[in-house]
């Protein structure tokens, strides 16, 4: 079968398909500066993933910022090239509820600055066929975690350790209002109790998990964003590995509930400046809900003066 052979000079070919010469070579110039921009682009994302392994796409998309790419398509480079996060899930429960129970003073509570309202919780953390366990103390209103312990087991000793670092970390020139748990036996010991009531804390507990549902994301967050993917053999390493986490969750990890503008740091200090009046409010709904709903203009807020840009510690 004798084949056809049509022969064209590129020149005639451009414009048999209706396109200049020039316009190909702008053309193949940007597809080359994409590449090579992505390829950086790659780079970063392996740096972020590195420090925050746990971290999804979208949140690096806010962390980076890419001026040629837009979220969206950012995300679906990104998960096709095999950036997607595999949930980890977990299993232990860390609650044994005490007989002793104080009201739930924050449901529909309205906040307006720092340390109104605390939540605290325990997780665990499996490592070597054993378990140890972390007790987070987080602020609600700049979702700051300002307290933190970890040990090989669930004595009110190491929640009360958490709670002299938090009422250090927020100074003496601050107070706490509330202080709002599950209705767990350290929770609700003496010496637990005790430092609230020194400290003229209020004392409140829920009921479920909804109830105390701020505490309860930290510990996933800081569990399967960081911790179990980092390679963990000793409770040594595990306490270094925790400050570490806390560090990069409130320092440097964009939080969803600030629409991805701040880290809880951020927001904090951004509040320095304004009256009462000009900060964003939000009250606690938990209590009887499936999920928790925030009425708050924390999502419209925008300080008179943003803070800088911070710059991952990492080299990005």
């Amino acid at each position: 079968m004798n084949q056809v052979r049509i022969s064209f000079k590129l020149n005639q070919l451009y414009c048999f398909l209706g396109i200049t010469k020039q316009a190909v070579f702008n053309s193949r110039k940007r597809y080359d500066q994409f590449q090579l921009e992505l390829s950086e682009l790659v780079e970063q994302v392996d740096l972020i993933r590195e420090e925050h392994p746990g971290c999804g796409v979208e949140k690096m998309y806010h962390i980076l910022k890419p001026k040629y790419l837009g979220r969206d398509k950012f995300c679906e480079i990104f998960m096709d090239l095999g950036y997607r996060v595999r949930t980890l899930k977990n299993y232990v429960r860390t609650t044994i509820p005490s007989h002793i129970n104080y009201p739930n003073l924050i449901q529909g509570m309205e906040l307006t600055h720092p340390y109104q309202v605390v939540q605290s919780d325990i997780t665990y953390f499996q490592m070597n066929g054993e378990h140890y366990y972390i007790v987070f103390i987080i602020d609600v209103y700049t979702r700051e975690i300002i307290g933190y312990e970890v040990g090989d087991n669930m004595r009110a000793e190491m929640n009360l350790r958490a709670l002299k670092m938090a009422l250090k970390t927020i100074g003496k020139e601050n107070k706490i209002q509330i202080h709002h748990s599950d209705r767990g036996g350290q929770y609700g010991s003496n010496i637990y109790t005790n430092e609230l009531k020194i400290n003229n804390i209020q004392i409140s507990m829920g009921l479920t998990a909804y109830d105390n549902a701020y505490a309860e994301r930290i510990n996933g967050t800081i569990k399967n964003e960081y911790l179990k993917r980092w390679k963990i053999t000793s409770l040594k390493e595990l306490k270094t590995a925790l400050k570490r986490a806390v560090k990069n969750y409130n320092e440097v990890r964009k939080h969803k509930a600030f629409k991805n503008k701040f880290t809880p740091t951020e927001f904090r200090k951004s509040l320095i400046n304004l009256s009462a009046q000009e900060r964003p409010r939000m009250i606690i709904y938990a209590e009887g809900k499936e999920k928790l709903i925030e009425a708050s203009s924390l999502f419209e807020f925008c300080p008179r003066e943003e803070p800088q840009n911070h710059n991952c510690p990492i080299g990005i």
